[in-house]
C-alpha cells in the first residue's frame, strides 16, 4: 500500500468517524420533530373528540329531559282532571324539577354557543315553565296544543344537536 492510499483511507475513516454520528444525530432530531408534531396532532384530535362526545351526551340528556317535562305536564293535567283533590304540591314540584333539569342542561349547551342560541334556550325554558305552571288547569286533551310553541323551539334546538352528530365521521 502506498502512502497516498494510506492517507486516503485514513481521511475516509476520519470522515466516517466524524460525520456518521452527526448524520445519525440529525436523523434522530428529524424523527423526534416528526414524532412531536404527530403527538400534538393526536392530542388535538383527542381533545376535540372528547368535547364533541360530551356535547352529544348532553344533547341526548336534554332530549330526554324535554320529553320528561312533557310527560310530567300530561300527568299533572290528567290527575288534575280526574281527581283534582289528589293533585299534590309534590306533583307540581316534580313538574318544576323536570323543567329545572331541562333548563340546566339547556344553559350548559347554550354556554357553548353564541348569544342567539342562548336566547333560544332561554325562551324554550321559559315556555316550558309557563306550560308546567298552567298544566293543572289545562285539559289533558289540550296539553299537546300547550306545547306547540315549545315544540317548534325544541325542534330548532334539536337540529343544533343533530349537526355535530352528522359531521362526525363513523
Amino acid at each position: 500500500m502506498s502512502e497516498g492510499e494510506g492517507r486516503s483511507e485514513s481521511t475516509l475513516r476520519t470522515a466516517l468517524v466524524t460525520y456518521f454520528p452527526m448524520a445519525i444525530a440529525v436523523l434522530s432530531l428529524c424523527t423526534s420533530m416528526v414524532s412531536s408534531f404527530l403527538n400534538s396532532r393526536f392530542l388535538d384530535f383527542v381533545e376535540r373528540n372528547a368535547g364533541r362526545v360530551e356535547y352529544m351526551h348532553t344533547c341526548k340528556e336534554i332530549i330526554d329531559a324535554y320529553f320528561h317535562v312533557k310527560l310530567r305536564a300530561s300527568a299533572i293535567a290528567i290527575k288534575s282532571a280526574r281527581t283534582p283533590d289528589t293533585l299534590s304540591v309534590a306533583d307540581e314540584i316534580d313538574g318544576q324539577n323536570a323543567v329545572s333539569h331541562f333548563a340546566a342542561l339547556g344553559t350548559y349547551l347554550a354556554n357553548l354557543r353564541d348569544d342567539k342560541i342562548r336566547a333560544r334556550y332561554t325562551d324554550l325554558s321559559r315556555e316550558l315553565e309557563r306550560v308546567m305552571r298552567e298544566a293543572k288547569t289545562t285539559p289533558a286533551a289540550d296539553i299537546p296544543k300547550a306545547f306547540a310553541q315549545a315544540d317548534i323551539i325544541f325542534a330548532e334546538m334539536n337540529a343544533d344537536c343533530v349537526k355535530p352528530a352528522q359531521d362526525m365521521r363513523m
